[in-house]
């Protein structure tokens, strides 16, 4: 995996100015919070929900549940005729037609296809309130304790909440864990498979402009989730790359007046991390950088190493002055096993630790048999 986010603790100090309720700014690489207005607030997420709804199709195809052109029935409730959907996000389905996989999956990004979600979630679960149940659970799997779900639309729900650190975590997860879907969300135009309403393609050809804004004026950009209710305003989750560096923001609780200021206003958060942050590896996952006396051990002592390699994120204006630092206990207990943490590799600037990493053992040793380890006791005793 290529990003871990518990390994560092870092939350930046930098100031972003937003009228947005809360804003999210991370480098997954490192794992530094780069900007934090809220981010721990449970809010509406609106569609941004969606991005849940879209990991749980992605995990049924990986699992074997789903195949991407099997086709599943539109039921009465994702018919867009139905009055609940007339103020949402639909790709426009109608019962007693049928929708692929593939559609439905992108049609939930491109089209933001709350009624696209409900054909997902009846053919998995039977209904959409047993999904959302699932997804609150596959939401405690994957790092996100807060956030809970009451449909998978986004359309407003009480138990619809979500704050802008876990939609970056699930962003994150589904770049790691699903490299063969994240591109999809780069998509920005779709047409429906075997369409024949042409009132309804037409809709979809409009509300593309709007949805995709972000993709069109953002260099490098590689994804967009928008959400917009009455209860939660306008949101976003974006993901932007540039010169090999992704960055991952959130905005959250945006009273504006449509999806081209969202846009915007998710572009100045990403444009911020890139103009006033930059990346610096100093450590090579794998390479040996102490050895560890072992108490107990058939080895007197083990290697340490890290898991990923260590990069830390640091203002553009200040990359002086920054020590590493392994820190351990020493002697560690056999027996040890390759990867068990056996203590922590630092990053300081300014006397303040600015990221973090867990330092693992890189070889492994067993316990010595019982006679030798008196003979050790024996021996610290008497100073021999």
């Amino acid at each position: 995996m290529l990003f871990k986010l518990f390994l560092t603790l870092t939350v930046g100090a930098y100031a972003f100015d937003t009228p947005a309720r809360s804003a999210f700014l991370i480098d997954p690489a490192s794992g530094t919070v780069i900007i934090n207005k809220a981010g721990d607030e449970l809010m509406p997420p609106s569609s941004m929900l969606k991005l849940m709804t879209n990991l749980m199709g992605f995990d049924a195809v990986r699992d074997g549940r789903l195949n991407l052109y099997q086709r599943l029935p539109v039921g009465y409730n994702a018919d867009h005729r139905r009055a609940v959907w007339q103020p949402a996000s639909i790709v426009c389905l109608e019962e007693g037609t049928d929708i692929s996989v593939r559609d439905i999956l992108i049609g939930l990004i491109v089209q933001s296809g709350g009624d696209a979600g409900v054909v997902l979630a009846e053919h998995l679960y039977g209904s959409e309130a047993e999904m959302a149940r699932r997804m609150t659970i596959r939401a405690r799997q994957i790092g996100m304790p807060n956030s809970t779900f009451g449909n998978v639309s986004g359309l407003f729900h009480p138990d619809n909440l979500m704050t802008s650190r876990e939609l970056a975590t699930l962003a994150i997860y589904i770049y790691n864990e699903h490299p063969e879907f994240y591109p999809m969300f780069a998509t920005r135009t779709w047409i429906l498979e075997d369409d024949v309403n042409a009132w309804c393609a037409e809709r979809r050809r409009l509300r593309q402009h709007g949805f995709g804004r972000f993709l069109q004026q953002m260099p490098g950009s590689e994804m967009r989730r928008t959400g917009r209710t009455t209860e939660g305003g306008f949101g976003m989750v974006a993901t932007a790359r540039r010169d090999g560096r992704l960055l991952i923001g959130v905005i959250n609780g945006l009273d504006v007046r449509n999806h081209d200021v969202l846009a915007t206003e998710a572009q100045r958060l990403l444009e911020y991390g890139f103009n006033n942050t930059v990346n610096r590896t100093f450590l090579t996952a794998g390479t040996e950088l102490v050895r560890i006396p072992v108490w107990y051990g058939r080895r007197t002592t083990i290697g340490a190493t890290i898991e990923n390699d260590f990069i830390v994120t640091i203002p553009r204006r200040n990359q002086n002055g920054i020590q590493i630092i392994a820190r351990y206990n020493t002697p560690v207990i056999a027996p040890v096993r390759v990867g068990d943490i056996v203590g922590e590799v630092i990053a300081m600037q300014g006397g303040v630790v600015i990221a973090r990493a867990n330092l693992i053992a890189s070889e492994r040793t067993g316990r010595t048999r019982f006679i030798m380890r008196i003979w050790q006791n024996i021996r610290l005793i008497i100073g021999v």
